[in-house]
């Protein structure tokens, strides 16, 4: 049986938090955001945490 591995790019992105929440950066933030209003820039700009409904795949990925 092979060894269980950290996703490389999950690890990257993600963070567990000690409440066990995953934080995570929003996406839509490189470029062509000039026809942004302000408020979506701002809300986008913050971090956010991932979805109960994808903590599972996220769990598998961040193994250790």
């Amino acid at each position: 049986m092979m060894k269980m591995r950290t996703h490389s790019g999950a690890k990257k992105r993600l963070k567990v938090l000690s409440s066990g929440k995953v934080k995570k950066k929003s996406t839509r933030m490189r470029h062509l955001n000039s026809h942004m209003s302000s408020k979506t820039k701002r809300q986008l700009g913050k971090t956010s945490y991932v979805e109960d409904a994808n903590m599972l795949q996220v769990r598998r990925c961040l193994v250790f």
